[in-house]
Order: C-alpha cells, then structure tokens, then sequence
C-alpha cells in the first residue's frame, strides 16, 4: 500500500478545485490538521451504470429459470390490491 500525500486542512480550503480534480482522477489524500491524520480523501468507487448486453448474457447463463404463472401468483400474494387514498381518512 503506497502513502498518500499529505495535505493540511488549510491547503484543502484554499486547492479545493485543484485536489477535488486529483481525487476524480484516482489520486488519494491523507489530511491533517495541527499536523495530526484528521480524514482520507479518496475517489468514490463507482460501478459502471449500464451493462453491455453481450455482459448481461453472460451474467444470465446461470440464472435459474422462472415459471412466470408462479411469479404472478406470488406477485399477487404480495401485493396490497385494496387501493387506500391518503386522502380518504
């Protein structure tokens, strides 16, 4: 594991633009405060949003198959079918 850089709290106030676009681009920060580790600033891990569709199918080779009338059944099992208005007290 590689140390991060060090930035002091006064330094994130006045870089803020410049290290917030480090932290996008994957750079890690350790910052301190009266020269003592305070917090990490690190880059969020994000799953890609959208999957291919050649990576879907191979996520659903190995997906059970479902009966779709017992799906409905349970689908109806656990749906509240009487409709309630907020309104309505």
């Amino acid at each position: 594991m590689t140390a991060k850089p060090e930035i002091t709290q006064r330094d994130l106030r006045s870089r803020s633009r410049e290290i917030m676009d480090a932290v996008e681009h994957g750079e890690s920060f350790t910052v301190t405060r009266d020269g003592h580790e305070i917090a990490e600033l690190i880059p969020l891990r994000r799953r890609p949003r959208f999957v291919s569709r050649q990576q879907f199918a191979a996520m659903s080779r190995n997906a059970p198959g479902i009966d779709i009338e017992t799906f409905r059944a349970d689908q109806d099992a656990a749906a509240d079918h009487e409709m309630i208005s907020p309104y309505d007290r």
